[in-house]
């Protein structure tokens, strides 16, 4: 049994108590993640907990592309660019089953945001600030040319197309496979685990937190020398209950976005154009999906379950509809969608999509660290920084001194598949093993891609799994990610295996309808659920599936 087993939840939540932590992370999406790996990996004690699933906030919600930023060239933001152009290869090499290169065309129309000029000169730039590698520059495209790649988009007045490279990934499961590594350098990791006060000595020092299990309501003291608020959305609240919400605050955006089935909507290239409105917008087709987005909207709603409205829908069916008018796109074919939260840092005057994607650090009086905003594409260097500025503090209040940052070349869980040039052959050779074992190559496949190099765990419980999935009237196949999910990546809810283990209730919302009622039986029998938990779960799958497909009612004025 693995330390991040729903098993051993529980004891795990216990040994956080048992002695003083170095480092306690609030927060589990992709930057708590990221600085638990690069904590651990120096030699750090290290515990992660999150209030909810891990990546159930933001880093589930995304409009999963690791990318360089190519947008933040408008408001001349360089620096940036220059850093996430370059983490995303980086992103890529140590993970190449959740992150791949895409090549995204950018048409451009007569009046419209970009011309030939400005393209050709900001794709130039980026691929210069970004470090794109030669295979990878960008090239330009003549209108007959662009309509040849993708015969969609919308040809009156179109001048051509820009040509680049982006990087889309599984922006939840980036985010496990991050907490996995930090969990085999030593980490501890617990989801639904809520920060409810913090404590402090007599000079107003923090030296812990106080948790509360959000399973039975059992609350844990947790010590530890340094803690680092990286709670996303929930940053300034934790700011709260320290008493330094001060200064500098959180300004929520919501984006969000709609999924088609791609025989409704048959895109063959990934595309980034503009609206009416001068926003820019993202259609990608995935797993023989189409998916669209995003909105950029100021937020002050319940930040743990922001929702699509009707007037989020129409956005996108009109942005949509206005550069691929041949599709004819109508609410009926919605198929699914997702709403995600961007905790950025407050500009005064400065509309939503402005607003910069910077991270920046607080540090409180009490000694709290506090991190916001940032990008997806950036959480390994913000991680880094963050423990830089933890280890200068060890160093000189205590006098050890810990390493530099170990992770640009660490392999995350999943990632030993000989990066990125060898994981052709990777997939290859375990496609075949999957084979062998009775699985049809194609599902055999898409097992190694989505797990790397963890999938003979996966092929194992398939192998060895026969009879308790007929037991338990789960599909074999499901049943071994199921397995897998509760034994390795701490699900404990419905929903956690559903939305961040699997995606399938963004792509395959039909794959969920089918499998639901036995996948809660079993999960109610395996983690001893009483019957208000059972209900309670089943309850939250249900009312996601009602959101993905329906928008929220208006609020009230």
């Amino acid at each position: 049994m693995s330390q991040f087993s729903s098993y051993e939840r529980q004891e795990t939540l216990k040994s956080m108590t048992e002695e003083t932590l170095d480092v306690l992370i609030i927060g589990g999406g992709i930057t708590g993640a990221g600085i638990a790996l690069d904590a651990a990996s120096r030699g750090m004690k290290t515990a992660v907990v999150e209030m909810q699933d891990f990546a159930a906030g933001t880093s589930s919600r995304s409009t999963k592309l690791v990318h360089g930023g190519l947008r933040y060239l408008k408001q001349f933001e360089v620096k940036m660019v220059a850093e996430v152009g370059k983490e995303r290869e980086i992103v890529y090499q140590n993970g190449p089953h959740v992150t791949t290169p895409e090549w995204m065309m950018l048409p451009f129309h007569k009046g419209g945001t970009f011309g030939p000029l400005s393209t050709n000169l900001g794709l130039r730039v980026y691929d210069y600030l970004a470090g794109v590698k030669k295979s990878e520059r960008r090239t330009m495209f003549s209108a007959e040319e662009a309509i040849e790649r993708e015969p969609l988009i919308k040809r009156d007045n179109l001048r051509g197309a820009g040509f680049y490279v982006e990087y889309k990934t599984d922006d939840a499961r980036l985010t496990l496979e991050v907490m996995k590594k930090s969990v085999e350098h030593g980490a501890l990791a617990a989801n639904y685990a809520k920060v409810v006060d913090f404590n402090y000595d007599d000079e107003a020092k923090i030296t812990g937190a106080v948790v509360e299990d959000q399973t039975d309501g059992k609350r844990y003291t947790i010590r530890a020398k340094k803690i680092i608020n990286a709670g996303g959305p929930w940053v300034d609240q934790l700011r709260e209950i320290d008493g330094s919400k001060k200064g500098k605050t959180l300004h929520l955006t919501k984006g969000v976005h709609l999924v088609f089935d791609g025989e409704r909507f048959p895109l063959r290239q990934a595309i980034y154009f503009d609206t009416p409105d001068g926003r820019m917008v993202f259609a990608i087709p995935r797993d023989g999906k189409t998916y669209v987005g995003t909105t950029d909207t100021t937020y002050e709603g319940d930040i743990a379950h922001p929702t699509m409205t009707e007037e989020d829908r129409t956005y996108l069916i009109d942005s949509i509809n206005y550069m691929f008018p041949t599709v004819d796109i109508t609410v009926e074919d919605v198929e699914s969608s997702w709403a995600g939260l961007r905790p950025l840092i407050h500009e005064e005057g400065k509309d939503p999509s402005e607003i910069s994607r910077k991270d920046e650090i607080f540090i409180s009086d009490s000694g709290l660290i506090s991190m916001a905003g940032g990008k997806l594409t950036g959480y390994r260097k913000m991680a880094e920084t963050v423990i830089d500025i933890v280890r200068d503090m060890f160093t000189e209040e205590e006098g050890i001194r810990y390493s530099d940052s170990e992770t640009k070349y660490m392999p995350i869980s999943g990632g030993n598949v000989g990066g990125a040039k060898g994981f052709d052959s990777f997939l290859e050779e375990k496609t075949s093993q999957g084979k062998a074992i009775g699985l049809p190559e194609e599902k055999a496949r898409e097992l190694a891609d989505l797990y790397g190099s963890n999938v003979g765990l996966v092929f194992d419980f398939y192998e060895q799994g026969k009879e308790r999935a007929e037991a338990a009237g789960i599909e074999r196949v499901t049943f071994a990610m199921l397995q897998y999910g509760l034994e390795y990546e701490l699900v404990y809810r419905p929903v956690d295996f559903f939305v961040r283990r699997t995606g399938a209730l963004f792509f395959n919302i039909a794959w969920v309808h089918q499998h639901k009622d036995a996948v809660i039986a079993y999960m109610a029998k395996e983690l001893n659920w009483n019957e208000t938990q059972r209900n309670a779960y089943t309850k939250e799958l249900e009312q996601l599936l009602k959101e993905a497909v329906e928008p929220a009612e208006p609020m009230m004025a």
